[in-house]
């Protein structure tokens, strides 16, 4: 059975469930991640979990140190990697609390570190980023969440900001124009560097909020982002039940 790796996000600092064998405090070459990793048993599959924030919620989106957590995760063993991410809802579907599984993302940050590869250490590596998240990991997720009769948007484009604060509405058309039907924060450099080191790396969002202006004149909440994340959350647990049974395709 495969060794799934969990990373939370803002709604996410610990696995619910979760019966703890082990915790490991990594140390890499990047420095240290962001949690120790946290492994344990939950739904009978085996499951090893880092929050991406922090335990307690305390590093901000540019502050995370991705490199060190997707090494750790990486050098701990996961076969495969699911990114659990609070996020910004742009196109209809993408309502508060839903589901989604993007296929695509754009990246808008700056100033962070990108890759393994920088040519101090080692060459420069180019990677093929065509199709940023792992098939059979987005299949998995899909299969799980609609053998646990979760709806689920099986699409999207993930448009990563650098945070941590909240877009303006102009900056959330300019998304929208660029074909983003999802906002969040910590998407990349996650992703790629999850392909650097092969491993099958998939996102699921959790929809927090309408980004800015798509809820008319009302300003964003924090007390709805909390509620809609509950209800995110609670969904996801349920896709995990599942997760053991969904039929896999061909690695991609």
């Amino acid at each position: 059975m495969k060794l799934t790796g969990i990373i939370g996000g803002t709604g996410m600092t610990r696995l619910d469930g979760l019966t703890i064998t082990r915790r490991q405090a990594v140390m890499t070459p990047y420095g240290a991640p962001s949690s120790e990793l946290v492994q344990g048993t939950l739904h009978g599959i085996e499951w090893v979990f880092l929050a991406r924030h922090g335990d307690p919620h305390t590093i901000p989106p540019h502050r995370i140190n991705y490199r060190a957590n997707v090494w750790a995760m990486h050098h701990y063993g996961v076969d495969r990697l699911i990114a659990v991410a609070a996020v910004g809802g742009i196109s209809p579907e993408a309502a508060p609390g839903n589901i989604v599984v993007p296929d695509q993302l754009i990246d808008y940050t700056f100033d962070r570190v990108q890759t393994f590869h920088d040519g101090t250490e080692t060459p420069v590596t180019h990677i093929d980023f065509t199709h940023p998240y792992s098939s059979t990991v987005r299949h998995a997720l899909l299969t799980a969440a609609r053998a646990a009769q979760v709806e689920v948007v099986d699409y999207g484009v993930y448009g990563c900001t650098q945070g941590p604060r909240l877009e303006t509405r102009a900056e959330i058309r300019r998304l929208q124009q660029d074909g983003c039907t999802l906002v969040g924060m910590t998407g990349m450099p996650e992703a790629a560097l999850a392909r650097e080191l092969d491993i099958p790396y998939a996102c699921c969002a959790v929809v927090a909020n309408w980004a800015a202006g798509l809820a008319g004149e009302a300003e964003i909440s924090m007390d709805e982002i909390h509620a809609n994340l509950l209800t995110g959350m609670q969904r996801f647990q349920r896709v995990l039940q599942h997760l053991a049974y969904a039929t896999e395709t061909p690695a991609g």
